[in-house]
């Protein structure tokens, strides 16, 4: 399969009366049961408002509560269009790009980015990771703030990212307040099931993981040991330095504050890495 195309894009949303039946489509349908009455009924639209009525009692349903539209006076076509650049970019879409595109002001385009951000990353969800047979890695970055040392640890203004990769499969990403053990066990026991290997580099806060019912294998890069048996955390190594370089060359900064919006996004575009072409409708189907 292959991503929709614009022309394709603009054949099924013309106008923002078929971008509202889509999501009155997908979230109540235009046959069901009235809350209000509860009787088997339709609902037709009522053209003063983006809202559909039951043809019994008129009570109104506004299929826009509840999802990224909600109280704005953006055009639907312009949230849509904005969905599907999100859904066919590698690298990510910033606010001045959108404000180009949609024709609004920056302040608009930067809302619209972070909506759709934190869409994806509700979409995404909180999968458990790890089997016996699929190992998951572990490992921790820093982003923004001043340099300092080769790494980086301890830097004036960084924000720490925390991430685990299961092996061929998915990625969850979280910001954390440091890298000790009491901020990072509580999530690894959260989302990686017992009984999985996990493999990590030596940093002390790991050192308890075989303590919870897990297995630990590390690898040493303080002396070089980057892959040893099977052992690494090169794949989340290298989602962090596309998600880095992303930020560099899309957004140029990202702050503290938004940052995990940021990595939720490509987390759940990584995620999706085998089938890129589904994100598009997955996106519109999960209001």
């Amino acid at each position: 399969m292959k991503n929709i195309t614009i022309q394709q894009f603009l054949e099924q949303f013309p106008t923002d009366d078929a971008c509202l039946d889509h999501i009155m489509r997908v979230r109540f349908g235009f046959n069901c049961k009235c809350p209000k009455c509860e009787q088997d009924t339709k609902f037709y639209r009522v053209r003063a408002e983006r809202s559909y009525a039951c043809q019994r009692c008129g009570w109104h349903v506004f299929p826009c509560a509840g999802t990224p539209f909600q109280d704005s006076r953006t055009k639907l076509t312009l949230w849509f269009y904005a969905i599907y650049l999100f859904s066919t970019s590698r690298h990510g879409v910033p606010a001045m790009e959108l404000k180009r595109q949609l024709g609004v002001t920056y302040k608009c385009a930067w809302r619209i980015g972070q909506q759709i951000r934190k869409y994806m990353a509700k979409v995404d969800g909180n999968p458990t990771l790890g089997t016996p047979d699929k190992p998951v890695q572990a490992d921790e970055t820093y982003e923004g703030g001043k340099k300092k040392g080769k790494r980086g640890r301890g830097a004036e203004g960084k924000t720490i990212l925390f991430g685990m990769l299961e092996q061929g499969g998915d990625i969850v990403t979280r910001v954390v307040a440091s890298v000790r053990r009491v901020c990072l066990l509580p999530i690894i026991k959260e989302t990686i099931a017992e009984g999985t290997t996990i493999h990590s580099d030596e940093l002390r806060s790991y050192s308890t993981i075989s303590e919870h019912g897990y297995a630990h294998k590390t690898v040493n890069h303080s002396k070089g040991e980057y892959a040893t048996n099977g052992v690494h955390v090169n794949a989340l190594e290298g989602f962090w330095a596309r998600l880095k370089l992303s930020i560099r060359g899309t957004h140029v900064h990202v702050s503290s504050k938004h940052l995990a919006k940021y990595a939720g996004e490509f987390a759940y575009r990584y995620n999706r890495r085998h089938h890129p072409e589904k994100m598009w409708e997955e996106l519109l189907a999960c209001f």
